[in-house]
């Protein structure tokens, strides 16, 4: 053996020697160690994945040597057209459209869609319309859009600093002002520092997937909105799902993903459960200090979002936290809308310094959006300031709320699957034979598989009727000068088909008997259409 390996000897030491000078000459280039890093890092997390990308470097250099654009025997693979066969062509080519055409019952959705001629308000006038209408359509629960405090700074605010922002925040578009509101928001709900955001539903996707990343594992709630959906879907992370607000599927589902992730002895990853504080599909409310529980019970973090319950439960419209007595601090990622809450434009997120520094750098709406305009900060500043100093606003949100519920519920044809404190009240058309659920989404009963976001068995219902009959209720109620509107879906994109329902936007800005006379007028609307089914 030994005489046989002695002449390749020399070989391999050639071999060692040309990989060493190799190696050298290669971390002699800038950014080597950083591809070497994210080499071993890719290769740990996923070998597969090393593989793939192996391949598909070897298939682009071969791409790159090969010629591609070379005629070949003189070019007897190219068909040779005339100018008159190239100009026939042309004018036979048909492109395809940019979208589909409109379906009738779309034509009709946007021409029932109301205009507001002059500002907007509790008491709007409308194009067409002869008198001001009650609007509970718009999400102005505490009566802010047109205070003449807010409007007045906004002035001053608009002389000083000019329009637009005219950039990203991490670049020239950070004023004094975005800052203040930071402040004030992390002041408001308890947190170490606060994130702000230029639009509102690209908040919420852009945290998530700050944070997510594949790999990680999301535990979601069935009834998420839209927004936190295509959070989860940019994110790439296994998503598990539980039943809508019940979190004795939630707990359920946290330990079968728990023994699932022991039994494959999987590498460590981020767990989240994602939630909303009020569900905009049906105004249900999620029991705060239970989540809190589960999330320490199982070494999870908590992603909630308040985009509806900011500035509208609680004593002062600090949102759940407040309304449960639940520190902010035992939240880990905190999310809300400053234009629903405050009436102004954009969103946040609240927590931890370690958790908005990560965003300034890596989180995509922020970094690449220019920031909200000086003169909306300043306006949603004012705005904490009116809700922490007159709480009062908060207690006549609930008595309206009261009010519109006590009218409605003793409605037999209809049902309201919304948290009685909260300022959206979704109205459904009772089934029959009525549900055994209030909600639209699975049943308790049903065991649901928590990697399907629609469950085994989802209960049906026809959308396209319940829409007419929903929107022959709000073109009735508009008549008698009362504006709401139908809950507006994108149909086919969602995860789960919402139920059709009319969505109320209840507002601290009408007295208790407006309320009441609008809550009528729905009633009496209600009644005249769905009387004509029986």
């Amino acid at each position: 053996m030994d005489g046989s390996a002695s002449p390749l000897e020399p070989l391999f030491t050639f071999l060692s020697y040309a990989l060493i000078q190799a190696e050298t000459a290669f971390f002699k280039l800038p950014g080597s160690h950083f591809i070497v890093r994210y080499v071993k890092s890719s290769h740990q997390n996923d070998p597969g994945r090393t593989v793939l990308e192996i391949l598909l470097a070897l298939f682009a250099i071969r791409t790159l040597l090969q010629s591609r654009t070379r005629a070949d025997n003189g070019e007897k693979h190219f068909i040779q057209f005339s100018h008159k066969e190239i100009n026939e062509l042309v004018d036979e080519w048909t492109p395809e459209p940019l979208g589909a055409p409109l379906t009738p019952e779309e034509q009709s959705d946007l021409a029932s869609i109301p205009v507001v001629s002059g500002p907007n308000g509790p008491r709007p006038k409308l194009v067409n319309m002869a008198k001001p209408v009650l609007n509970l359509a718009s999400y102005n629960f505490t009566g802010l859009a047109g205070n003449e405090a807010i409007k007045e700074r906004a002035i001053e605010t608009l002389r000083k600093y000019g329009v637009g922002s005219c950039g990203p925040p991490g670049f020239y578009g950070t004023m004094d002002v975005h800052m203040d509101l930071e402040r004030d928001i992390a002041d408001f709900l308890g947190t170490e520092a606060a994130i702000l955001y230029s639009q509102g539903f690209a908040t919420t996707p852009s945290v998530i997937a700050a944070f997510a990343k594949r790999g990680d594992i999301i535990v979601a709630d069935r009834g998420i909105n839209f927004a936190i959906q295509k959070g989860l879907q940019i994110s790439r992370s296994t998503i598990r799902w539980f039943d809508h607000n019940d979190l004795k599927s939630l707990e359920e589902v946290l330990q079968s993903t728990d023994k699932e992730h022991r039994k494959r002895r999987g590498p460590l990853t981020r767990r989240f459960i994602v939630t909303e504080g009020i569900f905009e599909r049906d105004g249900a409310i999620a029991d705060l200090p239970k989540l809190v529980e589960l999330k320490h019970k199982y070494k999870y973090r908590l992603v909630l979002d308040e985009s509806i319950s900011f500035g509208t439960v609680g004593r002062t419209g600090r949102g759940l936290t407040e309304l449960y007595n639940v520190p902010a601090t035992q939240i880990d990622i905190l999310i809300g809308s400053i234009a629903n809450g405050l009436n102004s434009s954009g969103g946040f997120c609240a927590g931890s310094h370690v958790v908005v520094d990560h965003q300034r750098i890596n989180g995509t709406s922020f970094v690449f959006s220019a920031a909200v305009p000086a003169l909306l900060a300043v306006s949603a500043s004012e705005g904490i300031n009116i809700l922490r100093n007159t709480p009062s606003i908060l207690s006549t949100l609930q008595e309206n709320i009261r009010a519109i519920r006590g009218v409605l519920e003793r409605v037999d044809c209809i049902t309201i699957p919304s948290h009685s404190v909260s300022p959206i009240i979704h109205i459904y058309v009772r089934s029959s034979p009525p549900s055994a659920s209030a909600t639209h989404l699975l049943p308790h009963s049903i065991a649901a598989k928590p990697s399907n976001p629609a469950g085994r068995d989802p209960p049906s219902f026809d959308i396209a009727t319940e829409e007419r009959l929903l929107q022959d209720i709000v073109d009735e109620a508009l008549a008698q000068g009362v504006w709401i509107t139908r809950a507006r879906r994108l149909r086919g994109q969602e995860v789960i088909e919402a139920r059709p329902s009319i969505r109320l936007a209840v507002t601290a800005a009408l007295s208790r008997k407006e309320c009441e006379r609008a809550a009528g007028v729905i009633k009496a609307a209600a009644l005249k259409v769905l009387g004509k089914r029986k």
